[in-house]
């Protein structure tokens, strides 16, 4: 079980050593999940509607739009701004994974409460979830102008993104959408955690156990919770992408809003309320497997470190 059990062989591990174990499954899921995130963020940043039925926008289905990436971009287009997510998963996961077992250790220590409840889980998740989004935000951003860019690339590799947007956009830049992401993320993470903890503990007498069962708790808990917070991660992706619409011409329309309030007020008016759901198919098919092969990879690297520290 993920968390902080005093009863289990996992209690002997240190913060450093979850921290570990969350990078290993952010590296892991993140290298396996890199196409469809590519897809979605191109689908949420598109202003015209993403539909078959009205196929006004560049991108109007999924399979569309990877056999178009893959025709205009080539096959390495999936894996756009791989450096930066990479290095977000990482330490996403260290920070997410790490802080999420020291506050269910600290909650067994200080107070009344079983640190392997889910209210305690979906707190502890959400707050973990923060602090990783803080410390990680400037990497987010980069990636979400890397994948958004076509070609010619107005980013040709990290170091010259970096610079240019400290240059032209000032620090703030790499801060860009974190707004809505806070707003988001806590319900979001939560939920994982809380879901992944109540279906595990419903499944846990069954015969689905191990990785198998570690793997389908995480998919059904990153769809539920996706679907629950799924708009706030288009407003991030909007707002992520405020002054880099030279990039973004050939795409379609390109929009500069004023805020998080002008991002929701603007796609409200224009593209109505199926617009705060551009990229839900995608995104519901990778958070099934980054979320299942998260905590599957997770709980593989802590049995691992268990093992080698009990020989």
């Amino acid at each position: 079980m993920v968390g902080y059990d005093p009863g289990s062989s996992k209690a002997v591990l240190s913060h450093e050593e979850a921290a570990l174990a969350g990078s290993a499954a952010g590296m892991v899921t993140r290298a396996l999940i890199s196409p469809l995130d590519v897809i979605k963020i191109r689908f949420q940043l598109q202003i015209e509607q993403v539909s078959r039925q009205r196929q006004e926008g560049k991108y109007w289905g999924l399979l569309q739009a990877s056999r178009r990436i893959l025709r205009e971009e080539g096959l390495p287009a999936f894996w756009k701004g791989h450096v930066p997510a990479q290095l977000l998963s990482i330490c996403f996961g260290a920070v997410q994974f790490s802080t999420f077992e020291a506050l269910t250790e600290v909650v067994h220590k200080n107070s009344s409460y079983s640190c392997q409840t889910p209210a305690v889980h979906f707190v502890c998740g959400g707050l973990a979830a923060c602090s990783a989004t803080v410390a990680c935000q400037p990497l987010d951003t980069l990636r979400t102008r890397f994948a958004a860019q076509g070609e010619p690339k107005i980013y040709p590799n990290l170091r010259h993104a970096v610079f240019r947007m400290f240059r032209t956009e000032g620090l703030f830049t790499f801060y860009r959408g974190l707004v809505p992401t806070l707003v988001a993320v806590f319900p979001y993470a939560g939920l994982q955690f809380f879901t992944y903890n109540v279906v595990k503990g419903l499944t846990s007498s069954r015969e689905s156990k191990g990785g198998l069962q570690s793997l389908m708790c995480g998919s059904l808990a990153g769809v539920i919770s996706k679907t629950l917070t799924y708009p706030f991660d288009l407003f991030k992706k909007r707002l992520q992408v405020a002054g880099f619409e030279e990039a973004r011409k050939h795409f379609g329309q390109v929009r500069t809003y004023q805020g998080f309030v002008d991002c929701v007020a603007s796609i409200a008016k224009e593209e109505g309320f199926r617009g705060f759901f551009k990229g839900l198919s995608p995104s519901l098919v990778k958070a099934a497997v980054s979320t299942g092969l998260t905590f599957f990879t997770y709980e593989a690297f802590v049995n691992l470190l268990i093992r080698l520290k009990e020989h």
